[in-house]
Parts: C-alpha cells; sequence; structure tokens
C-alpha cells in the first residue's frame, strides 16, 4: 500500500514543487536531486494518490476525457455525449533501460507495408496521459529519451514517425525525475527543461530523524492501519488540489507582479527566457495554492526558489543555488515607489510550504529552516569515499617530500579523444558505435519486429519478384522476407580513467596548475558525451584510485582540486592500479569500453636497485595487449625533453599527446600564434 503523502516528514520544499505542479502542469514538471535514501520515490509515488480522479471514455487506450474527447485520438472519434467512467490518476513510472518504442509507442510496419493497416501500440506516454509520468534516475536515462519526455511535456502531444506512417495523440501529464547527482548531471540544456527543481537531503536533526523511523516502522506492520490513521489529512490535501486548480484561470498576475519576475530573472542572468515563463506560471500556481486570487510578491519569491536555481548554473562544475541577498535585493527593486513591503504570506514568508499534517502523532517538525538542502558537491567527497591523503587540513605546513594543492588553471574546450574500433555500448557522444539512433551505414535481414526500416533495401529486395506476385502495373507488393532493417551508427559513452603524475617531478605550481586545467576540461568534455569517469593518482610510495569509476563529474573535479604533490614517482603503481580497476569495470560494465588517459612526464623514481622505467614499460606492454585503449598526455616542459612520455607511449601502442594539444585544434593554432608571436 502506498506510503500517504502528508506522512511524509520535512522535504518541505520538494512537497512544494510536487502540488504546484498538481495544481498547474503547464509549469513543466519537476526534477528532484538528493543523496540516496531521502525518500524522493515514496513521495512521488505518494503523489499520485491525493490527485483529483479523472474521468475517461470508456475503452479508449489514451484517456480521453468524455467531455472534450480527443478528435485525432487514435482510438476515436469519440462521441463528446457518451458516458465516461471515472478512475484514479495514473502513476506511470519509466524504466531507466526503457527504449524509444517503449516510450512513444510503436508502429508494426510490416503490416503497415504489407497489408496497408495502421497498426499502433500505445508506450509509456499515453499510459500517463492526464497523470503523472516517474523517471527515477533520469541523469542514467539516455538524452534522446529525455528530449522525447520533455518535448511531449511542453507540446502535450506525442509523435510517433516511422517511414512516412505518423501517429499523434495528446499526452498532458506530470513529470516528475528525481537523480543523485553522484551518478552523474543532466546536460544544461535537459536541465532548463524541468520547470522546477529541488535539492533534498536527509534530515540532521536527531528528532526528525527519529520519527521518520517511527512512521516506517507504523507503516510496515500495518500498511492499512497507518493509512486509514492518515485518510483525513490525505483527502483534505485532495480537497486543496481541486481547488486551487479551479481557482487557478481566475488568479491575476499585474504587471507589478510580472514587472518582479523578470526583475529577479534578469538579476540572475539566466539564458532565454523559459526561466520568466516558468517562474510566472509557478507564482501563478502557489497564489491559487495560497487561496488568493492575486500573485503576490510572496509567491514570486517561492517561485523563483524552485524555478531558477539549475538555471544559473554555466557548466557542470557549479554548485546550484539560489543566493537570498540577490533575490531580496531584486525584489525590492522593483517594487513600485508607492508600495511598502508586504507582509509575510499565509506559508510562512519565503517558505511556502504546505502546512504542516494534522494526523496523528505530529511531530514533522520541519520548516523553512529544517535542513532540506543537500551537500555541496564541491564541499568534499561523499561519506564512504576516499580522499586525497596527507594533506594537512589543519593550517600547518606540509611535509618536505609534498605540497598543497594547487588549483587548477581555466579549463578549455578540449579535443576528442575516441576508441578505436566501432563499439556497441551505452549512447554517448564519444566513440563510434551500433546504435539505435544515428546515420545509416547499411542493412540486415530482420531476426524480429522491424523498428528501422532500410526503405531503399526493401525496395531493391522487392523489385525483381514483381512479376512472380502478379504486380504488372505501378506499385509494389512487399513481402515479409523483402523486409530490411536499417543499421545505424551512432556514438557511444566510454569510461574514461585518468591516471595523473602527482609526484615531485611535476615541477612547479604553475605546472601543476596547467596539468590540472587539462585534466578538468578533459573532466568537462567527459561530462557532455555522457561518459563514465574514475581517477587514479600516483606519487611518494604508491598509487591511490581517488575515484572510483562514478557518473559524477562533479565528484572528479573535486577530486582533483584537492590533490597535492610532491615525492617519487611510482609511474608503474599507476598503471598497475589502472589496469586492476579496468578489470573490475569489464566485469560490471563490459559494454562499455574503456579509455586510459595517462597524464605524466613519462619519468619513474622507485627504491634502490630497482628499473622503475623498464617496470612502467612493462606494464604498459600488458595494458596494451589486453586490447586497451590509451592516450598518453606529455606534461614535459622546458628547453630540454627527454621525451620519456612518448616513450611510454610507444611501448602502450597509445597516442602521445603534449599539454597544449589537448585543447580543440581553433584553440592550439591561437595559442601556436601567440607563442610564435611573442
Amino acid at each position: 500500500m502506498t506510503y500517504p503523502f502528508g506522512a511524509v516528514v520535512g522535504m518541505d520544499d520538494m512537497r512544494l514543487a510536487l502540488l504546484l505542479n498538481a495544481v498547474s502542469p503547464a509549469i513543466g514538471g519537476v526534477l528532484v536531486r538528493g543523496e540516496k535514501g531521502t525518500a524522493k520515490s515514496t513521495t512521488v509515488r505518494a503523489l499520485a494518490a491525493v490527485l483529483p480522479p479523472v474521468a475517461v471514455v470508456p475503452g479508449c487506450r489514451f484517456a480521453c476525457d468524455p467531455a472534450v474527447p480527443d478528435p485525432a485520438c487514435p482510438d476515436g472519434p469519440h462521441d463528446p455525449g457518451a458516458p465516461g467512467l471515472t478512475r484514479p490518476a495514473r502513476l506511470v513510472e519509466l524504466p531507466v533501460g526503457a527504449s524509444e518504442d517503449r516510450v512513444v509507442g510503436s508502429l508494426d510496419l510490416e503490416r503497415a507495408l504489407t497489408e496497408g493497416v495502421k497498426a499502433f501500440e500505445p508506450g509509456l506516454l499515453a499510459a500517463a496521459h492526464r497523470g503523472v509520468l516517474y523517471v527515477d534516475e533520469v541523469n542514467l536515462l539516455h538524452d534522446h529519451l529525455v528530449d522525447l519526455l520533455l518535448d511531449a511535456a511542453a507540446l502535450g502531444t506525442a509523435y510517433v514517425e516511422r517511414e512516412g506512417v505518423s501517429v499523434r495523440h495528446a499526452a498532458r501529464f506530470l513529470l516528475v525525475g528525481t537523480m543523485n547527482p553522484e551518478e552523474g548531471e543532466l546536460r544544461p540544456q535537459l536541465l532548463d527543461r524541468f520547470g522546477l527543481t529541488v535539492e533534498v537531503a536527509a534530515p540532521r536533526d536527531p528528532a526528525e530523524r527519529a520519527e521518520v523511523v517511527r512512521r516506517r516502522f507504523a507503516h510496515d506492520a500495518d500498511p492499512a492501519g497507518f493509512a486509514a490513521a492518515w485518510a483525513g489529512e490525505e483527502t483534505a490535501l485532495a480537497a486543496r488540489i481541486a481547488d486551487a486548480r479551479a481557482r487557478l484561470p481566475h488568479v491575476v498576475l499585474s504587471d507589478d507582479a510580472l514587472r518582479q519576475v523578470t526583475a529577479v530573472c534578469a538579476a540572475f542572468d539566466v539564458d532565454g527566457l523559459r526561466a520568466d515563463l516558468v517562474t510566472a506560471r509557478a507564482a501563478i500556481a502557489h497564489a491559487a495554492w495560497c487561496g488568493r486570487d492575486a500573485v503576490t510578491e510572496d509567491d514570486v519569491r517561492v517561485a523563483a526558489r524552485l524555478a531558477l536555481p539549475h538555471r544559473r548554473r554555466r557548466n557542470p562544475f557549479d554548485a546550484p543555488g539560489l543566493d537570498d541577498d540577490t533575490l531580496d535585493q531584486a525584489l525590492e527593486d522593483s517594487r513600485p515607489d508607492e508600495e511598502p513591503p508586504p507582509p509575510d504570506g499565509p506559508d510562512g514568508g519565503g517558505g511556502g510550504a504546505p502546512p504542516p499534517p494534522a494526523g496523528p502523532d505530529d511531530s514533522d517538525g520541519a520548516g523553512p529552516d529544517s535542513p532540506s538542502r543537500s551537500r555541496d558537491l564541491d564541499a568534499g567527497p561523499a561519506d564512504g569515499e576516499p580522499r586525497s591523503r596527507d594533506l594537512d587540513r589543519t593550517g600547518g605546513s606540509a611535509s618536505a617530500s609534498e605540497r598543497a594543492a594547487v588549483a587548477p588553471s581555466d579549463p578549455f574546450r578540449a579535443r576528442r579523444l575516441e576508441v578505436p574500433g566501432v563499439g556497441a555500448g551505452a549512447a554517448g557522444r564519444r566513440s563510434k558505435a551500433r546504435a539505435e539512433r544515428g546515420r545509416v551505414v547499411g542493412s540486415t535481414r530482420p531476426s524480429g519486429p522491424v523498428t528501422r526500416l532500410h526503405l531503399v533495401d526493401t525496395v531493391l529486395a522487392a523489385a525483381p519478384h514483381q512479376v512472380a506476385r502478379g504486380r504488372s502495373g505501378p506499385g509494389l507488393r512487399v513481402a515479409r522476407e523483402d523486409l530490411r532493417q536499417a543499421t545505424l551508427e551512432g556514438r557511444e559513452g566510454n569510461l574514461v580513467l585518468f591516471v595523473v603524475d602527482a609526484s615531485g617531478s611535476m615541477g612547479s605550481r604553475a605546472r601543476m596548475g596547467a596539468v590540472k586545467g587539462a585534466v578538468l576540461s578533459l573532466l568537462l568534455d567527459a561530462y557532455q558525451r555522457r561518459d563514465k569517469v574514475g581517477l587514479v593518482t600516483f606519487r611518494g610510495a604508491d598509487a591511490e584510485l581517488a575515484l572510483p569509476p562514478t557518473w559524477s563529474v562533479e565528484a572528479a573535479a573535486a577530486r582533483l582540486r584537492e590533490l597535492p604533490t610532491g615525492g617519487r614517482t611510482p609511474l608503474a603503481a599507476g598503471l598497475l592500479r589502472a589496469a586492476e580497476t579496468l578489470r573490475v569495470e569489464r566485469v560490471r560494465d563490459p559494454r562499455r569500453r574503456p579509455l586510459l588517459v595517462v597524464v605524466t612526464d613519462g619519468r619513474a623514481t622507485g627504491t634502490r636497485g630497482t628499473d622503475a622505467v623498464g617496470a612502467a614499460h612493462a606494464v604498459a606492454q600488458r595494458l596494451a595487449a589486453e586490447g586497451t585503449a590509451g592516450v598518453v598526455v606529455d606534461c614535459e616542459s622546458g628547453p630540454v625533453r627527454l621525451g620519456l612520455a612518448g616513450v611510454l607511449g610507444a611501448h602502450f601502442g597509445a597516442q602521445t599527446l603534449r599539454l597544449e594539444e589537448l585543447a580543440a585544434e581553433t584553440l592550439a593554432g591561437t595559442v601556436r600564434a601567440v607563442r610564435e608571436a611573442a
């Protein structure tokens, strides 16, 4: 049995954002970001239970409203005067591994071509119409599927196009995505398409945490009894949503309130105008939720706190958030001269959270000051993750064998590094791969249903048989054996494992800053290309897996910034640690091809009497024998160069690039021109 929405402890911002979208789905959905175990999924699933029921046309697979049926419904036409059925609003969950056909629906191309029948099987978008579409771990969903979802949510219509056969149907739903930022970010373009975003974290107050456990135990022991105890709160919440929906069309957004909306968006320098539209819609929905007939400054403040934080990010390493002083100043500057500052709103001023539950054992204790914000990703590693060793955090001086962490130089646009050959991994933007999307490179005989028809090859296969099939005039008779499935070549995401030399041989602070800036640039490139990343560092006596392979480039960037330098250069140990990491990852994710990026000057030191350079070359040859693709980034500088990184690359069978050659060609050319001019 579903956990009651009103019984969720704290999480005020998340609950409010969900309720505002329930009042006005035109806001564009909610993205909930937060650490694992923070009741994100529980709260979303509970929302559907308090949504007002919907009336549907009996037998319609697309949930048409009997009062105003969709004239283009594939199951129509429907009689507007026909009686309807009332059912609860649906919650449809989209799995991470869903295909495009499963999401938007599929056409039976074989029947369409051989029998002339337009047979359409609805997908999850049709099932979610007039309900809730929930995507857990939305950041792990393929980008093109996220684009499809957001397009349907914005247009209210889903389209299925297959070789000239087209079907459209209504798809208006409340889109909710949840994600753990430690597993990777959404692209900024996709982030902007979500109407509201909230950050959630587990409460730090022991009393509040105890209440969470107490309620969870009570629900698990007697789900029906727990639900009955909260039934009154759920009924009141559903009635308030229905009342707010009815009030919504009559709420007035005055010119003064609109000026405040646009002033706030301009103050935070957000891109485009979508932020202004979403903030205005959210402010109107908040006014309706609070029972007001006009938008006030409090409504604008609450809407801005939910609609703008994720739109301020310029790159994935920027921490989300909104500066309260800037918000207050923007609102104050946009007030009419004759208008005094308004009093706090009915929901507690800036908090705007729904009223606390009135059910039994009400010790929620959460309010505007409750600890409901997630950790800053740049503040340091998450619990349980390794930290860079030997870094003096107490303000004392570092030992003579190491130096404190050096800040990276500014990142640049990096050139694309690829894994040779054609893979078959997860969709991405780095290396060539057989994919579901991309350019057509050929065709094959289908072993199952045809999803991507190669029309030219199908016609060529059918043409020689037309006389035998009794076709002598215009037209073409196509049989099952003539159909050809298109073979597509796209791009895949890879595992990019960085092996970074942090030893004393890396030289000056400026040089190490340049190295960190280059790796930071490659991390940004990996984020944009949807890669998994990991970080191995070596210095002193050993190598360390500073960051196990993860989707979170923010975590990798944080480790890189904290990385100190100094000590000997155990190059062989770094390569061995990388080899072991790749071995484990091949078992976990065998389809994801690795790319090893070794950032070093090629020097190696060890204990007296050992051949450290020879040992490193031996490990490089082992990696090459295992088929590991790699790139060696030569960090050597100065007028006299030994070329040791190039020798390492030759043993590895890898391309060797100098540090400045990592930049995209246009930037690299500019750098060379400046140096030559100097």
